[in-house]
């Protein structure tokens, strides 16, 4: 259960940002969202013509397309109240890279800013601008919380995602002794340096497994999917949920890298 802050208005009108990843690769992510904010007293709406936030685009150089793909964005979400993104690296473009990328576009600059300024990682949402009261959900064993560069370090979630957690019946939390050192995927580093994120990855299961956890959770589809990947090739059967499935209650089916097509 989750209660409306008494500051917010009632309905709240929220624009979910899917994320590539989600879409691809993990659709039941974007639905545990839209489940939490419902949930919650908001009315979601899923712009059909929402695309990649362009952080690909942008981490390569490629400033042009960028342009292109965050003003598609930008339109896509104006008529929202608030915008949430189940992912920290999603949620950091579309907040700081966005304003940065059009701080001398007279046109567009303040309409990037006004994005910013709505625009919130799911858990950062649920326990800032929510009041957040988990009931009747359960998740018996033993997690650890893997967080994510972008979320942690440009965002500064660290803090919600337990709060969140913390709700959930028969969790116990095992932290990661380095919980805030990179999983190596990093988006285009794992492409352009393979070895090293390869190395990087190895690094972070060993110490996943000296937690004694049987469950990784996180915010990043993106690391998740890394990890599980590296989990799954080590032979080591840890189960990899995105922390809105759990949270939503939808940890019957198959774990992250474990469905069909995933890596």
């Amino acid at each position: 259960m989750i209660k409306i802050d008494k500051e917010i208005k009632s309905p709240i009108n929220v624009g979910l940002f899917v994320t590539c990843l989600a879409d691809l690769m993990r659709p039941q992510v974007a639905f545990a969202a839209v489940t939490l904010l419902e949930s919650g007293g908001c009315t979601v709406r899923v712009p059909r013509e929402q695309s990649c936030c362009g952080q690909p685009a942008l981490n390569s150089g490629d400033r042009a397309s960028t342009t292109e793909i965050a003003k598609n964005v930008i339109r896509a979400f104006a008529e929202d109240d608030y915008v949430v993104a189940p992912s920290g690296s999603c949620a950091d473009t579309l907040i700081n890279k966005y304003s940065t990328l059009f701080r001398h576009d007279a046109q567009w600059a303040g309409r990037a800013q006004s994005l910013a300024d709505k625009t919130f990682e799911l858990t950062s949402f649920l326990t800032e601008k929510l009041d957040f009261n988990l009931e009747g959900v359960s998740y018996p064993g033993v997690c650890t919380y893997h967080d994510s560069c972008s979320g942690l370090r440009e965002l500064g979630i660290q803090k919600q995602p337990r709060k969140l957690l913390a709700g959930v019946k028969g969790m116990a939390l095992s932290e990661l002794e380095d919980s805030s050192v990179c999983c190596g995927f990093g988006g285009l580093f794992s492409v352009k340096y393979p070895d090293i994120s390869g190395r990087i990855v190895s690094d972070k299961c060993a110490q996943i497994t000296q937690t004694d956890a049987d469950t990784v959770i996180g915010g990043d589809l993106g690391c998740l999917l890394n990890i599980a990947g590296r989990l799954r090739r080590e032979g080591k059967r840890l189960k990899v949920f995105h922390i809105a499935e759990v949270l939503a209650g939808m940890t019957d089916g198959p774990a992250i890298g474990e469905g069909e097509g995933e890596t």
